[in-house]
């Protein structure tokens, strides 16, 4: 897979500003069959950073409910990288 398509997007919420200050942090949505090592290489040459630990979980869709029909919203891979300590991503700085 090429690195573009590993990392979908990042993630930018309170939870994820918060993890990004006090403990170098970020959070992505990845694709689904992604493993570990192909999160941290990809964010690694897209960022030119160096990545200390990764951790994944998967977020399973919420139901909703639009007039009578119910749908559900798609699952989804989420990523928190570490980063070494002086490594940070220029990208997320200003939102």
């Amino acid at each position: 897979m090429e690195f573009y398509q590993i990392i979908k997007k990042p993630l930018i919420t309170e939870k994820s500003t918060l993890l990004r200050e006090t403990s170098r942090q970020y959070l992505f949505e990845v694709d689904r069959r992604a493993s570990k090592y192909q999160i941290a290489s990809a964010v690694e040459s897209l960022f030119r950073v160096n990545v200390e630990q990764v951790r994944t979980l998967i977020v399973r869709g919420k139901l909703k409910r639009v007039g009578k029909s119910f749908g559900k919203r798609s699952n989804y891979k989420k990523a928190f990288v570490t980063l070494k300590e002086g490594n940070k991503i220029d990208f997320f700085e200003g939102v």
